[in-house]
């Protein structure tokens, strides 16, 4: 389990994934994408999640080189676009990401929607990007289970991440479960459910207790669930607030009133419904 903000866990092609990272969806690119890249950082954040939709790969790009930390420390995640999906098209998305990232490789490449056929032919295009060694890990992103039973049926790689929306209303324990017995990574994202959990009575008396945040209760849930978590913030101190996890644990009735939280409440499209 997570105990610092450097510990990584272990994907199942040997690679080395940060628990903790930084999300920049909604950040702009420029100045503030880069500026809160930067401070993560210098702060001892290693992952940071970007995506070719959140128009900001430059700017996360632009950090990781300039930051002076070796680039095999840096973890960086982007994601290929729906409209890209397809073979060919594929290759080509990955390529020009690379290109406005400014990186020789990625560490981590994801299908950001299933939608409805051509995820297959696309995971084909990423098994092929992963073989040649331009990207060190494949994965994918807001898939159900049946999307993944799909895709396993005649992929030769297995995903070593799904990102999925999760939070203590939207648990997704089925989705969890599968893919821990097929050695599946799980990541969060919208962890704080976009501000929308933070009031919650529960949350907060736990919080109280421990004498942290609300957003800090919510993400040591993730950690204690062994779920990746990449909270976004532009904020200096809210960057290193959300990272001031590691010095205390929830307790199992903690954890279990968090979980009973869960309403299926989503703050992004349910994918079986954004069909491409």
């Amino acid at each position: 389990m997570a105990k610092s903000l450097t510990d990584y866990t272990v994907l199942n092609n040997g690679t080395k994934m940060p628990w903790f990272g930084l999300g920049v969806y909604k950040t702009q690119e420029g100045e503030e994408v880069i500026q809160s890249v930067r401070t993560a950082l210098e702060y001892g954040y290693r992952s940071v999640d970007t995506a070719k939709l959140y128009e900001n790969e430059e700017g996360v790009g632009q950090a990781v080189r300039e930051s002076g930390i070796p680039r095999d420390e840096i973890f960086v995640t982007t994601k290929l676009w729906n409209t890209d999906q397809g073979y060919e098209s594929a290759l080509k998305a990955f390529e020009a990401s690379r290109r406005r990232l400014g990186l020789e490789y990625v560490d981590l490449y994801l299908i950001h929607w299933p939608g409805k056929s051509r995820f297959k032919e696309t995971w084909k295009a990423f098994e092929r990007l992963y073989k040649d060694g331009l990207v060190r890990a494949i994965g994918v992103s807001n898939f159900h289970v049946h999307h993944l039973e799909a895709l396993l049926a005649d992929a030769e790689v297995v995903p070593a991440v799904n990102q999925i929306e999760l939070h203590p209303r939207l648990t997704q324990v089925e989705v969890r479960d599968y893919c821990d017995r097929h050695d599946i990574r799980v990541e969060a994202w919208s962890p704080l459910m976009r501000g929308k959990l933070l009031n919650d009575p529960t949350v907060t008396k736990i919080a109280e207790a421990h004498e942290k945040s609300a957003a800090q209760v919510i993400l040591r849930w993730d950690l204690d669930h062994g779920i990746i978590t990449i909270p976004k913030s532009t904020h200096a101190h809210r960057i290193q607030e959300n990272a001031n996890v590691f010095d205390f644990t929830l307790t199992p009735d903690e954890i279990a009133a968090l979980d009973a939280l869960n309403t299926n409440e989503r703050t992004g499209p349910n994918p079986d419904e954004l069909i491409f």
